[in-house]
């Protein structure tokens, strides 16, 4: 089940084990994986080893939280599709996902990986869909 073969894909968490945890799933879906563990390390692998096909970023992260960080990166204009996950118990933040436009997720914690899998994989068949049609 090679759903994201050959997508790469930067993962952003400043807990070890989720990073490694999401990581390691992404890795059986086919993806080559880049780790992040603060905004700043988000922030610079974007600018390092970027272009991604999806980043995957945790809300709340030392430095610069992942919202902040993907905004900065719209701003900057790298549109990247994005997973936004959090634990956090905030009502505003599934509207400031939205507010980034069609190629972001929210993701609240705990979730499953196969929830994971299913929203990277519908995010770059999205993406590709439309880039599909642009070279038409």
């Amino acid at each position: 089940m090679q759903m994201l073969a050959g997508a790469r894909v930067l993962v952003a968490d400043d807990d070890p084990l989720l990073l490694e945890s999401v990581a390691d799933a992404l890795i059986l879906l086919g993806a080559d994986v880049i780790r992040a563990r603060t905004g700043e390390e988000l922030v610079e692998q974007l600018a390092s080893e970027g272009p991604f096909d999806l980043v995957v970023t945790d809300i709340g992260m030392p430095w610069m939280s992942g919202l902040t960080a993907i905004h900065a990166a719209r701003s900057a204009g790298i549109s990247q599709a994005v997973i936004i996950m959090t634990a956090l118990e905030d009502e505003g933040i599934p509207a400031q996902v939205q507010a980034l436009g069609p190629d972001a997720v929210f993701l609240r914690k705990p979730f499953g990986l196969t929830e994971l899998g299913a929203a990277a994989s519908k995010l770059l068949d999205r993406r590709s869909a439309r880039a599909g049609q642009k070279d038409v």
